[in-house]
């Protein structure tokens, strides 16, 4: 008899051995006292940290305009939404939702999902049984879900190096001119903190005939004038034909969706099982999220603050000697480059500091670029930053990992 129990703990132990197995921490986030929060320990103690990694950028998840529309929707219209909207319905502040996330992103329409992993999966696979012959080009650090999308569907597909619009051009080149073409790609990339050339991959879209498919999960909402992503700071919204992003970031809530003119909405809304079959999202979900988003558009200045809170961060890193790798975003990733020490220092930054950032490790980066990888928000001050670079100036020298110069 084939034994199960010993299969999945030869799993299990792999992992361990290859020093990635991730251990949760147990915390409970303070209304009001973002990045704050209290974790509980194994032996049941409770300790005070200050969260470093969250992707609630800008704390919307605590902002009372948020909580307050959440509370009240729970008050009006329940909790769930009772199953999926074929079957049940749709709730009012969805319908809301779609027509400000459409009208946001400059389209015709838009379409919620449970999640960005559930956008971009349901939707690439949903583009490929709609469009016969269509041929993807996949930037090479594009997300598990875009990935799992596009493999899903089954049709040909080439990946071009990360952000090489070179190597996507020969790609482009070679592939058959009459057939309908998918660049999928990125804007901000999340584990490195770069941002994709826009301009120059549309241009080269529009030269071969191909649509492009632009994931936007870690810019809504952080860039440009309303927050509306990269697309937007670059002037380019015409120029992207179905935008995916995330209500679970920087709007700080849970769910996804995809933007595009009516007919490609639609179409997937028409087609894609990921959406058809899935209980919708909770009315005080979406209408906490039509909070957020119609804060966000209305205040810039929570941009300019996460920028800064972002700069400042990196420049008191290098000041210090500790290897940033480079971001030309709000991300800072630290290198380690070796999944023992990173977690190390992660587990001694929570234990003796209070300081919680989770180690990147493998699958998520590749081997051998092990990092740690801090999100400042606007409500980082200067004095939780004088305490993470002095915890970080000592661990780098407590467990002999390279200083500077920084690992690009």
């Amino acid at each position: 008899m084939f034994d199960y129990q010993a299969a999945f703990e030869t799993a299990v132990e792999q992992v361990k051995g290859e020093g990635r197995y991730r251990v949760f921490a147990d915390l409970k986030r303070v209304r009001g006292q973002f990045p704050k929060a209290i974790r509980r320990r194994a032996d049941g103690s409770e300790q005070d940290v200050v969260v470093w990694c969250s992707n609630d950028y800008l704390g919307m998840g605590q902002h009372p305009v948020v909580l307050d529309a959440m509370k009240d929707e729970v008050d009006a219209a329940g909790a769930g939404a009772g199953g999926t909207r074929n079957i049940s319905g749709t709730t009012r502040s969805a319908v809301d939702l779609e027509a400000e996330l459409a009208s946001w992103h400059r389209k015709e329409a838009a379409l919620l999902f449970t999640s960005g992993y559930v956008a971009n999966e349901a939707t690439l696979t949903t583009l490929q049984r709609i469009l016969p012959g269509l041929i993807i080009f996949s930037d090479s650090l594009n997300h598990a879900s875009m990935i799992a999308g596009i493999r899903n569907g089954g049709c040909e597909r080439h990946i071009f190096a990360h952000n090489d619009l070179e190597h996507l051009e020969a790609l482009l080149a070679a592939a058959p001119a009459d057939a309908p073409k998918l660049i999928a790609f990125e804007s901000v990339y999340s584990m490195d903190g770069d941002i994709a050339d826009l301009a120059g991959t549309i241009a080269l879209a529009k030269k071969y005939g191909a649509m492009t498919y632009l994931d936007e999960v870690h810019a809504v909402g952080l860039y440009g004038p309303t927050g509306a992503g990269v697309a937007e700071r670059d002037g380019l919204l015409d120029g992207i034909d179905i935008v995916e992003c995330t209500l679970g970031k920087a709007i700080g809530v849970m769910g996804g969706y995809i933007a595009a003119d009516a007919v490609i909405i639609d179409a997937v809304r028409s087609w894609a099982s990921g959406f058809i079959f899935t209980t919708s999202l909770p009315p005080a979900l979406t209408a906490g999220a039509l909070a957020s988003v119609r804060h966000l558009k209305a205040h810039p200045e929570l941009r300019d603050a996460h920028q800064e809170r972002a700069a400042t961060l990196k420049a008191r890193f290098v000041a210090a000697g500790i290897p940033v790798m480079e971001s030309v975003s709000h991300i800072v990733p630290v290198f380690v480059g070796d999944p023992v020490h990173t977690k190390m220092i992660s587990d001694m930054l929570l234990e003796q500091h209070g300081i919680y950032v989770q180690p990147i490790n493998y699958p998520t980066v590749p081997k051998g670029t092990e990092r740690l990888r801090f999100t400042p928000s606007p409500n980082h001050t200067d004095a939780m930053m004088d305490d993470l670079v002095q915890a970080m100036d000592a661990l780098w020298t407590h467990c002999n990992v390279a200083r500077l110069p920084a690992v690009a």
